[in-house]
């Protein structure tokens, strides 16, 4: 083995999931500590499972709003393993989530949008 391999392996990143997850959310708290505990709950969740990862958030620097990343095999049975999770946070109430159903190259990849209830 190089070293090289080392920084090559793939194992449950982007490049294996082709299916994405993206979840615009109003927040409006002053401190992340809500966004932290929601990530927290996924990722946990999610350990293990191979269903998929979350790849992380962005928020206004106003804490008004933001965007939760996530990346699937599937996305709309990562969605379904996680909604319980997203509904107990108070902030993902009426969220607006958007499902990709392939790569990001692929213009064709059919796409599903609706409010999170």
């Amino acid at each position: 083995m190089k070293i090289e391999d080392l920084f090559n392996k793939v194992e449950n990143t982007e490049r294996e999931y082709k299916q994405s997850i993206l979840i615009n959310f109003y927040y409006g708290y002053q401190e992340l500590d809500e966004l932290h505990t929601l990530e927290s709950n996924i990722r946990v969740f999610l350990f293990g499972k191979g269903i998929g990862e979350l790849d992380g958030h962005e928020i206004n620097m106003d804490m008004s709003d933001g965007t939760l990343y996530l990346h699937a095999h599937n996305a709309e049975e990562l969605f379904k393993a996680i909604r319980p999770i997203l509904l107990d946070a108070p902030f993902m109430k009426k969220a607006e989530v958007h499902l990709r159903f392939g790569g990001r190259r692929d213009a064709s990849a059919p796409e599903i949008d609706f409010i999170l209830e």
